[in-house]
């Protein structure tokens, strides 16, 4: 089991930025990806983007271009860069192992953007 613990969200305007962090207990390196989730007030939550053990990324449609995600394995660390964000982006972001593990979930980083 992997504890992970969220950072970085906050309050911004539309147009603007955030770089949200997720800490990990013990070395992810061996992972064989990590993902950023997001759930929106009534909504399901939905894998936002992934990075593989080799730093492959892959992005949903919806933050393609405009959100960057990184990964530091000396730190333990994982990384989502977001950019021109929207109100649409407006949820509370989790960081997990893709596929997901139930038991990993942390409290997550609310971010809020106000249009």
């Amino acid at each position: 089991q992997v504890r992970l613990v969220e950072s970085g969200g906050g309050l911004v305007q539309a147009g603007g930025s955030l770089r949200l962090s997720c800490a990990a207990s013990k070395s992810i390196f061996s992972m064989n990806a990590m993902g950023w989730y997001r759930q929106a007030p009534g909504k399901q939550r939905e894998l936002v983007s992934r990075i593989s053990g080799g730093g492959t990324t892959n992005y949903a449609d919806s933050v393609k271009g405009r959100f960057t995600i990184s990964r530091d394995n000396a730190k333990n660390t994982v990384y989502l860069q977001m950019n021109s964000l929207k109100p649409e982006d407006t949820a509370v972001y989790y960081c997990n192992v893709v596929p997901f593990s139930v038991s990993s979930w942390g409290q997550g980083t609310q971010v809020t953007v106000s249009s």
